[in-house]
């Protein structure tokens, strides 16, 4: 049985189960075969430490975890630079925040170089390699140069921008064409994998051989949609636990009179707080009736603060909410409640269960598990509405949720609505129908089917 090569920029120890679904399933894939994990270590070093440059191993149970440093130029030219100042707000079609300084790409390929170089020294020749997302794109194509001829695959957890929004990136051909090194690429969404399609078309002249199979540069790349999901029995167990079932118990007795909106996300420009904090005000103003009754609690966890736009965001955000707080609230209902820092996923299931609506209404979003941790954790016999953007990758598959535009916040008011208002008989078939399609298609669903597509090419 060959050996899974799991390559990230960050590692999770796979036996800690609260770190999340996919460190789950690609732990337990990583076990079945005695499996190896590759990735930066987190750890910024500075230029001539000893030991720079090292690969420190070490085991969890049958799986090796191997990890480097980052120099402090490394790092903020490959991570903040390239990666995170480049590559995520174009991919999440945000030309204007992207900053364009060509010396960021020299750090990204040089931190590639490096990692395709330490990882070959660890591989055996009948591995299978998964690389996963943006942060190492040219990581095939710099293993090839070294010789390593191993079947490898690439997932993009984050949304592939269309043809021309992609083209706005310096040396986006070399980067894309980067993605033929692998013998499968996976996307979230046929929409990526439609972008993609346009793109190698248009730009690369390349062979369309069939639906999901193209040929360029002398090579043959399998392309598909793979819609990651989560591990709901996880995700029903943390919600069984004391945490969660205090968290729940807390957020019912304290909201006894309200009914409870709920987002959760990072900080991020891609979520559209703003817009939907706006929308909220459309709520309280064309439908009175929910003054005094519908409490938004928005939960926007700490990003990238040293980022002028994150810090911008923030900024905007707080004055909304206190707009609206001023402008609607009374001495004992605040309309909005904004926390900027992370609630403990262990409780995150009983605020999910104790909120009416949740709104997962990013601009842009590869999938969003916020929406499939939602409906996981509600009760079936009283669940909650989930009102989801069409610009998230999860509005692929859960068509029975709510479906907004967030950029258009009457519409969105209206949608905000109707979740409040909606029918028990209606709330309980759409939630039948979105969890057994987070069910049938979870994240060990995704894991397997990506796998299988790779052994196969």
């Amino acid at each position: 049985m060959s050996r899974l090569v799991v390559v990230s920029n960050r590692l999770a120890d796979p036996r800690k189960t609260a770190s999340g679904g996919l460190a789950v399933a690609l732990g337990q894939a990583l076990q079945a075969s005695g499996g190896l994990w590759f990735g930066w270590s987190g750890k910024v070093v500075e230029d001539g430490t000893p030991g720079e440059g090292d690969v420190h191993l070490q085991t969890a149970g049958p799986v090796q975890l191997a990890t480097v440093d980052l120099s402090r130029e490394d790092h903020d030219s490959y991570y903040l630079g390239y990666s995170n100042g480049v590559l995520w707000p174009v991919f999440h079609y945000r030309l204007d925040l992207a900053d364009f300084d060509a010396g960021f790409i020299g750090g990204y390929r040089r931190v590639n170089q490096m990692f395709a170089h330490k990882l070959a020294a660890l591989l055996r020749p009948d591995d299978v390699i998964w690389v996963h997302d943006y942060h190492l794109i040219p990581l095939a194509a710099e293993l090839r140069n070294m010789g390593c001829q191993q079947r490898m695959g690439f997932f993009l957890h984050i949304p592939l921008p269309p043809p021309l929004i992609l083209a706005a990136v310096p040396e986006h051909e070399w980067l894309m064409r980067s993605l033929f090194a692998y013998d499968l690429v996976g996307f979230q969404s046929e929409a990526d994998v439609a972008h993609f399609s346009r793109y190698v078309g248009t730009e690369t002249s390349a062979d369309i051989l069939g639906e999901h199979e193209f040929r360029a540069f002398g090579k043959t790349l399998q392309v598909q949609a793979f819609p990651i999901g989560i591990d709901v029995d996880e995700f029903t167990a943390l919600g069984r636990g004391q945490e969660a079932i205090d968290m729940y118990e807390q957020m019912r007795d304290e909201y006894s009179r309200r009914r409870l909106l709920l987002g959760v996300e990072r900080m991020d420009y891609s979520k559209g707080l703003p817009q939907r904090i706006k929308a909220f005000r459309q709520l309280l103003q064309n439908y009175p009736e929910n003054l005094g009754s519908a409490t938004l609690i928005q939960i926007a966890a700490p990003s990238r603060e040293s980022v002028d736009a994150y810090a911008a965001l923030r900024q905007e955000l707080e004055s909304l909410c206190g707009s609206v707080n001023g402008d609607f609230g009374e001495l004992d209902w605040m309309p909005v409640r904004y926390i900027h820092r992370s609630v403990a996923r262990k409780r995150l299931p009983g605020l999910y269960r104790a909120a009416s609506v949740a709104l997962v209404t990013p601009l842009r979003d590869g999938m969003n598990l916020v929406a499939k941790e939602f409906i996981a954790a509600q009760d079936p016999e009283d669940p909650g509405v989930l009102v989801l953007s069409r610009f998230a990758g999860a509005a692929e598959q859960m068509r029975d949720a709510l479906l907004v535009n967030p950029y258009d916040t009457t519409r969105t008011a209206e949608t905000m609505q109707r979740a409040l208002q909606m029918p028990l008989e209606e709330r309980q078939r759409r939630h039948r129908a979105l969890l057994q399609q987070i069910r049938e298609q979870d994240v060990h669903w995704w894991r397997q089917r990506f796998l299988n597509a790779l052994n196969a090419v």
